[in-house]
């Protein structure tokens, strides 16, 4: 006798992978004496490292509504990424996000460059609604996991902003965002999108 076997939605399926791996360590930081970060490259650093995000993607996303505000309230969201594959000879690739915030439309732009000296990759981000480059979060690869830092503002306050992206699963890649108003002492996570190939 068979039986009737429910069949997850693969939207679910991913929904799931919305989770900061905690068990991941966070690079500690360091700053010269001036207070610039010190960031150098793993030694598997490549400009190879982001070439599987070619090609289009859909994302599922939750972000949290206020950030640094001991705020635990979420939000999700969907969005389509567009990846145009490596540029300028290979150290480099683009790629444009397509979603809707408050129900109007936005677009995100991100061009990442890779420093064949350092070996480092800077990721700059703009957005549609303040056609402002975001300073670049810089760093590398180790082991499929990518850590990028910058320091920046939030509402007026200096934070440390880092990029991570998660690659060991290569059909679906996940990003995360993490805010630190101490220098890296503690951090804040507020943003996480896992990816689907679609083309």
């Amino acid at each position: 006798m068979y039986e009737n076997k429910v069949i997850e939605d693969p939207k679910e399926q991913l929904k799931r992978l919305l989770t900061f791996d905690r068990s991941i360590p966070i690079p500690a930081l360091s700053f010269d004496k001036d207070g610039q970060l010190i960031i150098k490259a793993s030694p598997t650093s490549s400009h190879n490292d982001f070439d599987l995000l070619a090609g289009k993607w859909k994302m599922y996303h939750k972000r949290l509504k206020t950030r640094l505000s001991n705020n635990n309230e979420w939000l999700d969201m969907e969005s389509d990424d567009i990846n145009y594959g490596t540029i300028l000879n290979g150290i480099g690739n683009t790629d444009i996000y397509f979603a809707d915030f408050d129900g109007k439309p936005f677009e995100g732009f991100t061009l990442r460059l890779f420093n064949p000296d350092t070996r480092l990759w800077s990721l700059y981000w703009v957005p549609s609604n303040t056609g402002i480059l975001d300073p670049p979060v810089v760093g590398s690869f180790d082991n499929d996991i990518g850590h990028f830092f910058c320091k920046d503002t939030y509402n007026g306050k200096p934070v440390i902003v880092m990029f991570r992206w998660d690659m060991r699963d290569r059909n679906h890649p996940v990003w995360s965002q993490a805010f630190s108003p101490d220098k890296g002492k503690t951090w804040e996570w507020n943003w996480i999108n896992v990816s689907y190939r679609i083309d």
